[in-house]
C-alpha cells in the first residue's frame, strides 16, 4: 500500500496500512490504508480511519500533552510530549479528519466534517467539528456485524454488557495497563 513506517508499527492480525506511520500500534482488523499521518497512536479493533486522514502528535509549543481521562472526566497531563490519537475498538474517521495532539474517540464513533473535532469524542458518537449526534447502539451493532460477521457478534454480547468492562478486560489480558484508564466510564 506504499506507507512510509518509521519506528515501531506493532499491529493485529488483517490491518491495512498506507501514508505515513510513526511509533503507533493498530490493534486486529484495523484500517489506515490511504495517505494521512498517523503518530503516537493506538487504534483499537475494527477501527477504520478515511483517506488523508491526519492526527498530531505533537503541540507547537513542544510541552506536555493533555488527554481526555475517564476516570476524571477531564483532561489530565499524559507526561507525554508526544501524544496522537487513541481510539476505542469499532470507531471510524471520514475523508480528511484531522484529530488534534492527545485526541481520544470512544468506541463505535464516526467522526466527520471539515475542521478540527473536539479533542474527545464520546462512544457511539456521529459526527465531528460541526456538532453531531449519538449513534444508537443497535445501529452501531449492525453497521459492525454487516461488516465484521463472528467478530461483530462477540461486540454485540459485549456491547449488551457494558463495553467498557469488555475493554478494560482485553486491556488487562493484553498487557495494556495504559489503555484501562480509557474505558472507564464517567460517574
Amino acid at each position: 500500500m506504499g506507507a512510509k513506517i518509521m519506528g515501531l508499527l506493532p499491529s493485529g492480525p488483517e490491518c491495512r496500512v498506507g501514508g505515513e506511520v510513526n511509533n503507533s500500534v493498530l490493534l486486529g482488523f484495523s484500517n489506515k490504508g490511504h495517505d494521512g499521518f498517523l503518530g503516537n497512536s493506538v487504534l483499537g479493533e475494527w477501527c477504520n480511519l478515511g483517506a488523508d486522514t491526519n492526527n498530531s502528535n505533537l503541540k507547537n509549543t513542544y510541552g506536555e500533552v493533555h488527554a481526555f481521562s475517564y476516570a476524571t472526566g477531564k483532561e489530565e497531563p499524559t507526561g507525554l510530549q508526544f501524544c496522537g490519537l487513541i481510539m476505542g475498538d469499532h470507531s471510524k474517521s471520514g475523508i480528511n479528519t484531522m484529530f488534534n495532539t492527545g485526541a481520544v474517540v470512544g468506541v463505535a464513533a464516526n467522526v466527520f466534517g471539515s475542521g478540527f473535532p473536539p479533542k474527545h469524542i464520546p462512544s457511539f458518537s456521529w459526527g465531528g467539528a460541526e456538532g453531531g449526534a449519538v449513534h444508537a447502539m443497535d445501529k452501531a451493532l449492525e453497521t459492525g456485524a454487516s461488516r465484521h460477521g463472528a467478530a461483530a457478534r462477540a461486540f454485540d454480547r459485549c456491547g449488551r454488557g457494558g463495553v467498557a468492562p469488555c475493554i478494560r478486560k482485553r486491556a488487562r489480558s493484553a498487557g495494556h495497563s495504559s489503555l484501562i484508564d480509557l474505558a472507564r466510564p464517567l460517574h
